[in-house]
């Protein structure tokens, strides 16, 4: 049992390695390139209109990638999903490298594939985090996109460093390319296997399941699945404004330098990655409904001191609320989708969906209203998604987690939880979050009892552990 235990823990460790080594190459990926459009633009001899009919070319592939990722992680994996995915990336960085030599075309379908690439391979690490947070039993989703920021702090500095040295766009994203191709599928070995066996079991005890396709519809007419996706869509479009428009908002609502401009931005990444970091352990302890529901509010006075503040120090602590407020939303919400291993990849990948429409729609909309009342003043377009955020923070309210394994003799029966039994991650007790019913995890965690067997030991269930 002992040697078991450990081969548990040692499987769960390098999952979590594995997992952030993805998260970040994924931030590298998209900054490396990000990075350079600046030189593209100029070689390609695009004007701004037209810099954003090429650039929309990676948002369409996104957008045509992530419903579809539920379908492919259900049949393939998140394991085998993401290796492919970052292949795909990594060759689409070498389209663009080499194709924005010969014209815009090229860079078009190069950016296409690589959004379609970006999509999957987000909601696949995304599921395989949640794996790895159930099995770990404490939150850590938070810190995974963590590791994304610092991915594309990176990927920014190499870029920056690149631009300096003089060094080709080619050479460069041909690099990133290499490193992206390789280290990726090496970086993945050490994902956990997704739960085929409580899909198996799961499907067996409902005989009207009919696999990754019935799943991918039925995640879609999930009321709590769609309310956790507007969640998580206000989180992404308060996290999108800053990152386009908090350099821009100092400098033409404050009069700042275009160096101040840049230094408010790195203040709210910089508050927003500490936010991811240090948030988990508060997760632990309070639950998450409340946990957000304070940090959602910490947002919103951030937004009304950046933009009412006056004077430029006040504006720079309210981008530092601001990003410490808005950390865990998304995160948070991506776990929330993943409560029930079964169903993770569906539900994430119409989350993901829902929630990263505001990347699309949140340029335009606050460059629209910045036509008419500055983008100072359209930033607080970001309070309205927050309230309504803060309304509806019950649904990511921890889930209680079925048993397939006790379940497969009666479809019907549901055990009840054991006292004290171990609750998902970012729970807390009944006290702290008195809807959530805490429920043993199938793996790791205390045994749910029923009555007819309330009379004996108690025994931890694993369903790989009983066969070994």
């Amino acid at each position: 049992m002992t040697s078991t235990s450990e081969g548990i823990d040692a499987s769960v460790r390098s999952a979590v390695l594995a997992t952030y080594a993805v998260f970040i190459a994924s931030g590298i990926a998209f900054a490396s390139w990000a990075s350079r459009i600046p030189q593209v633009r100029d070689r390609l001899h695009l004007d701004p209109s037209e810099l954003g009919l090429v650039l929309l070319a990676m948002a369409a592939g996104s957008v045509i990638a992530l419903p579809l990722s539920g379908v492919i992680i259900g049949h393939f994996g998140s394991r085998w999903t993401v290796r492919t995915t970052a292949l795909l990336v990594a060759v689409a960085m070498a389209v663009v490298s080499l194709g924005y030599l010969v014209g815009a075309v090229p860079v078009v379908i190069g950016l296409f594939l690589f959004g379609l690439g970006l999509g999957a391979w987000d909601v696949g690490m995304n599921v395989q985090g949640a794996l790895a947070e159930r099995r770990l039993g404490r939150a850590i989703m938070p810190r995974f996109h963590a590791g994304f920021s610092v991915g594309t702090v990176a990927g920014a500095l190499m870029g920056a460093g690149m631009v300096a040295l003089h060094v080709p766009v080619a050479a460069h994203l041909l690099g990133v390319a290499v490193l992206i191709g390789v280290g990726v599928p090496l970086a993945v070995r050490g994902f956990l296997p997704d739960d085929v066996e409580q899909d198996k079991a799961e499907d067996s005890a409902e005989p009207g399941r009919r696999g990754p396709r019935w799943k991918a519809l039925q995640a879609w007419r999930e009321p709590r699945t769609l309310l956790i996706g507007l969640f998580v869509l206000a989180f992404a479009f308060a996290e999108g404004v800053g990152n386009d428009w908090i350099g821009i908002a100092l400098i033409d609502g404050y009069g700042t330098s275009a160096a101040v401009g840049t230094l408010g931005f790195a203040a709210f990444l910089a508050a927003m990655t500490a936010g991811r970091w240090f948030g988990p352990r508060s997760l632990d302890r309070h639950g998450r409904v409340i946990v957000i529901r304070v940090l959602t509010v910490i947002c919103l006075v951030g937004v009304l001191l950046f933009v009412f503040g006056t004077y430029v120090v006040v504006a720079f602590i309210g981008a530092m609320l601001w990003g410490v407020g808005l950390a865990l939303g998304f995160p948070v919400g991506m776990s929330a989708g993943a409560d029930e291993a079964a169903m993770a990849a569906p539900r994430v990948s119409v989350i993901a969906s829902i929630g990263y429409c505001a990347f699309l729609a949140g340029p335009p909309l606050i460059g629209f209203l910045g036509d008419h009342f500055t983008v100072l003043r359209a930033v607080l377009a970001v309070t309205v998604l927050l309230a309504v955020a803060i309304m509806i923070t019950d649904v990511i309210r921890a889930q209680p987690r079925r048993r397939p394994e006790l379940e497969q003799g009666d479809p019907h029966h549901r055990p009840h939880a054991a006292r004290g039994a171990a609750q998902p991650p970012g729970t807390t007790s009944h006290a702290a979050e008195p809807r959530a019913r805490p429920a043993a995890r199938s793996r790791g965690a205390s045994s749910a009892t029923s009555p007819a067997n309330s009379s004996r030991p108690q025994r931890d269930h694993h369903p790989r552990r009983s066969r070994s």
